[in-house]
């Protein structure tokens, strides 16, 4: 009863107030309170409208897990975009998202749900709802692959991070438009593997079903990313398939040895690759599209595609961080909290320069050099 008066109490506060704050709320669908975490980023005004992204939880999970483990609050921040963090319900005792495959016989109407929520959302706050975008974890990713099949007219891109299609997706899947795609995976993920099984869709097939919707071409384009990260015991290939419907690709990061985990998180565990911040290029490939395809818009403070021309290493580092620049002309760069509270900026003037850490306390932080941005981890 307390949380629940807490909740009405939050719920209740005029929009005018938000500035980077985070919301636990709810919803009735279906007979049932739904409740999720809604993070405002620090340039919220309201007087213009902002994207939106929904970030799935994995199964078991829950709403704060994924705002900690697929963190995108310090992209917000600079970005300007709203995020909410949707809890699913529970099926046999665990949390879920009703996308068949293990999840059969629940009978929760998640699709439903988020279409109420996107609603409910949009009346609050100043949302352009022509650029809402479905991202998630593991079954969350399950999710936001269900979402661009039967909620299209309301998603405008997807990003599935270890997750994959249920056949039941596969099956049933009728997308209303052109619908970018992008796929985190690990080759060695023991959950949700790589090659399928019998409830759930190899990548490949997953990819192919995708590029051939969006009518993209049949061959990517292949780039290797630097392996910044020596200790993570894995590397990455970016898979671009270009030349989309309405301008539209469909992109994978294919993870040789990374296993069931979100790449860049800060929760560093076994198999987490960190060469690449799976957040941050969620963001930026959302940023390039709306309902329509290309966006020509982009509200990010991220930067080109050229992985190759900013490498910064050891990460994690105990103290001293090198930043590598094939371009030597000065760049300002900022060191910043997770919380978006500059800690130091200045300009770097040489091909390989040190940044020296050794006074901060363990933890994540943000470094912003020119147009790139990286996620640090201060480590013992």
């Amino acid at each position: 009863m307390k949380k629940l008066l807490v909740v009405t109490v939050i719920a209740l506060l005029p929009i005018f107030l938000f500035s980077q704050e985070t919301i636990t709320k709810s919803i009735m669908h279906d007979g049932q309170e739904r409740s999720y975490i809604l993070y405002l980023p620090a340039n919220y005004t309201g007087d213009t409208g902002v994207p939106l992204v929904l970030n799935f939880h994995g199964y078991t999970s829950n709403a704060t897990e994924q705002m900690w483990y697929g963190d995108f609050r310090a992209i917000a921040d600079t970005a300007g975009f709203i995020i909410v963090h949707p809890e699913g319900t529970l099926l046999n005792g665990s949390t879920h998202w009703n996308v068949g495959g293990w999840t059969l016989g629940s009978t929760t109407d998640d699709v439903g749900f988020t279409s109420t929520l996107i609603d409910a959302l949009a009346q609050q706050y100043n949302i352009d709802l022509n650029r809402v975008y479905a991202t998630g974890m593991s079954n969350g990713g399950y999710m936001s692959f269900l979402l661009a099949c039967q909620l299209g007219d309301k998603i405008a891109a997807v990003a599935s991070v270890t997750g994959s299609m249920t056949p039941q997706i596969f099956d049933n899947c009728n997308p209303t438009h052109p619908t970018p795609v992008l796929q985190v995976h690990g080759l060695a993920d023991g959950v949700v593997p790589y090659i399928g099984a019998f409830w759930t869709k190899p990548i490949d097939d997953v990819l192919a079903y995708w590029t051939a919707y969006n009518r993209c071409s049949n061959t990517p384009r292949v780039t290797a990313l630097p392996n910044t990260s020596l200790l993570d015991g894995s590397t990455v290939k970016h898979e671009l398939y270009e030349g989309g419907d309405n301008g539209t690709t469909v992109e994978h990061y294919k993870v040789t040895g990374g296993g069931h985990t979100w790449p860049g998180t800060a929760n560093n565990s076994l198999g987490t690759n960190q060469d690449f911040d799976a957040s941050l290029e969620i963001w930026k490939f959302f940023s390039r599209y709306d309902l329509s395809g290309v966006s020509g818009v982009t509200s990010t403070p991220q930067q080109d595609d050229d992985h190759l021309s900013i490498k910064v290493y050891p990460n994690p580092t105990r103290s001293q961080l090198t930043i590598e620049r094939s371009n030597v002309q000065p760049t300002d760069y900022r060191l910043m909290s997770i919380t978006g509270r500059t800690l130091s900026s200045g300009i770097f003037t040489k091909k390989n320069q040190g940044l020296d850490l050794s006074h901060l306390p363990n933890g994540l932080y943000i470094l912003q050099t020119g147009t790139k941005s990286f996620k640090i981890m201060k480590a013992k």
